[in-house]
C-alpha cells in the first residue's frame, strides 16, 4: 500500500556534520523517525550556530535552514508534494510556516508540547505571553491542534495524546537501588526556566551526604556550577543507553517552573526511581505513584528526601501499579488523528 505524504515543520536547531544530522532533543529524532513508519517524511528544521550531537536523525529528506526567509522558502518549494503538515511547537518561525500553509491551502496540523505562555514569560514577563498569545489566536483557527495536555488547548477543539520514550526494555531487568547515599539525577537543559539553578542554591545548603548528577545535551554549560556535590555530563542517549543512568540513582528531580507532559518523569518512574517536582508543576503528577510534589525550600526538600530514603521499598511497591504510556501507543495517536481515522 503506498504511504501518505507528510511533511513535519519545527523550529528545532540543529547541526550538519558530514550529511548526517543532530539535535538535542530526542522527540526531534523519535517523532519523525516513528512517523515514517506510517508516511513518507520530509522534515524542516533550523541550523545550529553550536554543537549539537546528542541525536542523529535517521531521516533522508531533511532540509536545514539558517534563517526564516530561507525556512519559508524551502516550505514553499516543497508544498506541492504534501497535502499534510505536522508543525511541532508554536514559535516566530513555526507562526509563520503555519500562514503560509493556510495561504497555500495545506491541512496544518500544530503539534504544542509545552506551554508557550509560560515559556515566553520566561523571556519577558510582560510582553512574552501577549507574543504568544497572539500566535496561538491565530494559529489555532488556521490549524488542527494537538497537545499533550488538555489545557493547552486553552478551550480550543483539538486533540489530546500522550508522549512517550518508553518501550519493552523501560521495564524490564531493573536495578535494585543502592541507597547507602542520596544520588539524585537531573535530565534536561541548563536552564533558567527548568529550574535547575534554583535546585542547585537549594542543594549547597542541605547538610546531608548528597550527590547530584545532571545529564545535559548541551556541551557548553558554566563550569562553575560543578562541585563536590554536583557532576555535570555532555551524554548521547544511544539505545536507551540512559537506562543505565536512571538506575545508578535513587532519586529524580524535575525543578522546573512550567511543564507540561514531561517525559522524563515517566522514564524515572518505569525504572521505579521516585521524583520529586515542586509546586509550581504539581499538577504533571497526575494518578501517578512515587511523585512527591514540595515547596521550594530547603526544609522541605530535606524533609523529602529523608522519608523517601526511609521508605524506599514502600513506596516502590506502589509505583510498579503505575499505568505509564508507551511510545508506540503515542506514535499510534498521532498518526491516526494525521490519517483522520481519530475524531476529536
Amino acid at each position: 500500500m503506498k504511504q501518505e505524504n507528510l511533511a513535519i515543520i519545527s523550529n528545532e536547531k540543529t547541526q550538519n556534520i558530514n550529511d548526517k544530522v543532530f539535535c538535542d532533543n530526542i522527540d526531534m529524532k523519535s517523532i519523525p523517525e516513528g512517523l515514517s513508519q506510517n508516511f513518507n517524511i520530509e522534515l524542516f528544521l533550523r541550523k545550529s550556530k553550536v554543537d549539537r550531537i546528542s541525536h542523529r536523525i535517521n531521516l533522508k529528506k531533511i532540509f536545514i535552514s539558517a534563517n526564516i526567509f530561507d525556512f519559508l522558502h524551502k516550505i514553499w518549494s516543497r508544498s506541492e508534494k504534501h497535502k499534510k503538515f505536522l508543525v511541532i511547537s508554536l514559535s516566530p518561525f513555526t507562526f509563520f510556516a503555519c500562514l503560509l500553509l493556510f495561504i497555500l491551502k495545506k491541512r496544518i496540523f500544530l503539534y504544542l508540547r509545552s506551554d508557550g505562555y509560560e515559556e515566553y514569560r520566561c523571556y519577558s514577563k510582560f510582553f512574552g505571553p501577549i507574543i504568544y498569545h497572539i500566535m496561538f489566536i491565530i494559529a489555532s483557527k488556521i490549524t488542527d491542534l494537538i497537545a499533550c495536555r488538555s489545557h493547552l488547548l486553552r478551550k480550543k477543539t483539538g486533540f489530546v495524546v500522550s508522549p512517550s520514550q518508553l518501550n519493552e526494555k523501560w521495564f524490564s531487568k531493573r536495578k535494585e537501588p543502592n541507597l547507602n547515599q542520596v544520588k539524585i539525577l537531573y535530565v534536561g537543559r541548563i536552564k533558567k526556566e527548568k529550574g535547575i539553578f534554583s535546585f542547585l542554591n537549594l542543594i549547597k545548603k542541605i547538610e546531608e551526604n548528597v550527590k547530584i548528577k545532571i545529564i545535559n545535551s548541551e556541551k557548553k554549560y558554566d563550569k562553575k556550577l560543578v562541585s563536590r556535590k554536583v557532576e555535570i555530563i555532555n551524554f548521547v542517549n544511544e539505545n536507551d543507553s540512559i537506562i543505565e543512568a536512571y538506575d545508578d540513582h535513587n532519586i529524580f528531580i524535575l525543578p522546573s517552573f512550567t511543564e507540561a507532559h514531561p517525559q522524563v518523569l515517566d522514564e524515572s518512574l518505569a525504572r521505579l526511581r521516585p521524583v520529586i517536582i515542586f509546586t509550581e508543576i504539581s499538577h504533571v503528577k497526575r494518578d501517578r505513584e512515587g511523585v512527591f510534589v514540595i515547596e521550594r525550600k530547603v526544609e522541605s526538600l530535606e524533609k523529602v528526601i529523608k522519608f523517601i530514603m526511609k521508605n524506599y521499598f514502600d513506596i516502590q511497591k506502589k509505583m510498579i501499579k503505575n499505568n505509564l504510556p508507551t511510545k508506540k501507543a503515542f506514535l499510534d495517536e498521532i498518526s491516526q488523528i494525521i490519517k483522520n481515522e481519530k475524531s476529536k
